[in-house]
C-alpha cells in the first residue's frame, strides 16, 4: 500500500500521473486507510528509499512525455507489487520542497529531408519511495 502525508496523517493513495495535469506526478487518496505521523513513527522503521526515475524521447510532446510517467508508474507498482507482509510504501518527496517533475529539452531534427522537433523528458528530483516495515511487537 501507498501512503503520502497530508497535514499531521498518511493517507493511502493511488498513483495519478497525467501528462497533461499541472503536476504531472500526483497521488489522489483513496480514503482506504489513515495513519497518524505518531503512530507511523512508534510502529514502523525505515528500511530502504528508492529513487525512482526514468528518460523518454520522441517526436509528439504528449505522447513522450506520458510515456515517461507511464515508466515511473510502472516502476512505482512494481515496487508496491515486491513489498513484504507488513511492509508499506510511504512518499518521501515534500510538496513544494523537491516534487519531482518532468522536464523537457527539445532538439531540432532533421528526418527524411524535413526540420522536426525531438522532446526529450527526464524526472527532477526523482520520486522519492521509502519503505518502512512495521516493527515485530506492533503486527497486528
Amino acid at each position: 500500500m501507498i501512503f503520502k502525508r497530508y497535514g499531521s496523517s498518511y493517507h493511502s493513495v493511488d498513483p495519478n500521473f497525467e501528462s497533461t495535469a499541472l503536476n504531472e506526478i500526483g497521488f489522489r487518496r483513496d480514503r482506504e486507510r489513515t495513519i497518524s505521523a505518531d503512530e507511523l513513527a512508534a510502529d514502523y522503521e525505515r528500511l530502504t528509499t528508492h529513487e525512482l526515475a526514468a528518460e523518454a524521447d520522441g517526436l509528439v510532446q504528449d505522447h513522450t512525455e506520458q510515456l515517461l510517467l507511464d515508466r515511473i508508474e510502472s516502476r512505482l507498482l512494481e515496487l508496491e507489487a515486491s513489498l513484504e507482509e507488513h511492509c508499506i510504501l510511504v512518499v518521501d518527496n515534500g510538496d513544494g520542497r523537491d516534487w519531482p517533475k518532468a522536464r523537457q529539452r527539445i532538439r531540432n531534427v532533421i528526418i527524411e529531408g524535413e526540420n522536426r522537433l525531438r522532446f526529450e523528458y527526464t524526472v527532477s528530483p526523482p520520486l522519492r519511495m521509502a519503505v518502512y516495515g512495521q516493527k515485530a511487537g506492533t503486527r497486528e
